[in-house]
């Protein structure tokens, strides 16, 4: 999808129960289904996904598979939505297996590298991206389990995958984490996401410099807005609607416009990287 094609907003207002389907959001966000085209920059790899039913983590997985990469599929309960990942992937010709599961157990990140190393042979990409978010106008309204939730989602999810991946992971081999532009220009209506957002930016930098002697790269890519069901599923439908219409380009970012930086970080492109922040940001300045 050229530019002059990409969907601007306001779009038609809309809301759904998190955490939110694809096939409801209008416009259906773009993945990259028709447009990437891979180059066998990732042959031969192991690539495991937090988030790869839908949004970010599906539009990678896709080019990971186009890439050559072989793709375990992490995901929450949105079956459909993974089934389509799935169905994308093995278009590809590549290997796809789908596990659903809360990342926020520990015991389930265990499982989730050990299926990926018995079923496809081992672990040489993780992506961490799956994330949880809700807004609130007060701080006195966030309840503090869903606080809790927020912060084992997005920040002990990549610690407990890393973790569990390390081990079974050669020189060469890429972690990449998915923080955001809220972890520098926080919105005081996503403390907890933001908040969380800041702590993996920290995390990347601190891990990059744990296993450089591994030969293990730690990176993460920062997007700005990005049109993903999480976006209708926690906002209003008001909200929704204006997304991401005040960016530098005047509207929200397409999972697919994100592919090429994960590619970057996980391929011999970014061999010279480790403990970097790309951002992905529509044009909003990362201060």
């Amino acid at each position: 999808m050229s530019d002059e094609r990409r969907p601007i907003p306001p779009y038609p207002k809309q809301q759904q129960d998190p955490p939110g389907k694809t096939a409801q959001m209008q416009p259906i966000p773009d993945h990259g289904e028709k447009t990437y085209r891979g180059n066998g920059r990732l042959t031969g790899k192991v690539a495991l996904i937090t988030g790869a039913d839908s949004g970010i983590g599906k539009a990678v997985a896709i080019a990971f598979a186009r890439e050559g990469a072989d793709i375990l599929i992490s995901f929450l309960d949105e079956t459909d939505d993974a089934e389509d990942t799935v169905r994308w992937v093995e278009d590809a010709g590549r290997k796809a297996v789908a596990v659903p599961g809360d990342i926020t157990a520990e015991g389930h990140c265990k499982d989730l590298v050990q299926r990926a190393v018995q079923e496809l042979g081992g672990v040489d990409i993780l992506v961490n991206n799956a994330a949880f978010q809700r807004t609130y106008a007060d701080i006195s309204d966030i309840p503090g389990e869903e606080w809790d939730r927020t912060f084992r989602t997005n920040i002990y999810a990549p610690f407990f995958l890393s973790k569990a991946a390390i081990p079974h992971m050669r020189p060469g081999s890429s972690i990449i984490n998915t923080t955001s532009i809220q972890s520098r220009q926080p919105s005081p209506q996503l403390l907890a996401y933001a908040s969380t957002k800041g702590a993996v930016s920290n995390f990347t930098a601190g891990l990059a410099e744990m296993v450089a002697d591994k030969g293990i790269r730690v990176n993460a890519v920062a997007p700005g807005p990005i049109w993903t069901p999480l976006i209708p599923s926690t906002m209003s439908a008001e909200k929704a609607a204006k997304f991401g219409q005040q960016t530098l380009i005047g509207r929200a970012g397409q999972p697919a416009e994100l592919a090429g930086a994960y590619v970057l970080l996980a391929s011999d492109l970014g061999s010279f990287m480790t403990g970097a922040i790309v951002p992905v940001t529509g044009g909003e300045i990362m201060i």
